[in-house]
């Protein structure tokens, strides 16, 4: 089960996690977890380069380490990226050791101050060790795209009908997000356009 507006209750409960940046400007900010993955990223990329749009790429390391040529592409298109975990570990249903030296494996990588846990679930004694290093980003607005029960339709409604200024906006390149992630993306983003907002990286 998930929503897709993070819940405020988690918001309050835990402050010194970024769910969104400032409110002020018209600004979007793209987010894509789990790859890099050469069935999926290459088109997100390209979606991306038609419109001009950077995003931040939350990176699992055993993907960067399977395909590294497609994470050094990331990098030349000039998108951001983020640690999530080597090996896209849940944090509630890991010991923090093995845990904290997973994201540890995958920094050596990714060499990035941005971190976001896979699932959104890390145990609170992780994240106080974890924002000693990294700024711990969330987000405010889910797609859903790794619903596979979810029309595509619906995905894009998701993000249309939830995002504002300054919303973090979670999609994922991952296999069974394609279909939604293919029709929603350019959609929102022709959508975002037409209502004067810009793109920004974390």
């Amino acid at each position: 089960m998930y929503t897709v507006s993070a819940p405020l209750v988690l918001q309050w409960f835990y402050p010194s996690l970024t769910w969104h940046r400032g409110r002020v400007e018209k600004r979007i900010f793209l987010t894509f977890d789990d790859g890099p993955i050469p069935d999926v990223t290459p088109g997100i990329i390209n979606t991306l380069k038609n419109y001009g749009v950077k995003a931040t790429f939350f990176c699992v390391g055993e993907n960067i380490k399977k395909h590294p040529d497609l994470f050094d592409t990331l990098l030349e298109n000039g998108h951001r990226i983020g640690n999530h975990t080597y090996n896209h570990l849940n944090g509630w249903k890991t010991k923090d050791e093995i845990y904290l030296e997973n994201v540890l494996q995958c920094q050596q990588l990714t060499q990035t101050n941005l971190f976001r846990p896979p699932y959104g679930r890390s145990t609170r004694a992780q994240y106080a060790t974890l924002r000693k290093d990294y700024e711990i980003i969330m987000w405010d607005v889910l797609s859903g795209d790794f619903d596979t029960k979810l029309a595509p339709e619906k995905c894009l409604r998701n993000v249309i009908n939830h995002a504002r200024n300054g919303s973090i906006v979670v999609f994922h390149d991952n296999i069974k997000a394609v279909p939604r992630v293919s029709y929603a993306l350019p959609r929102a983003i022709e959508y975002w356009l037409g209502q004067g907002y810009t793109f920004g990286v974390l």
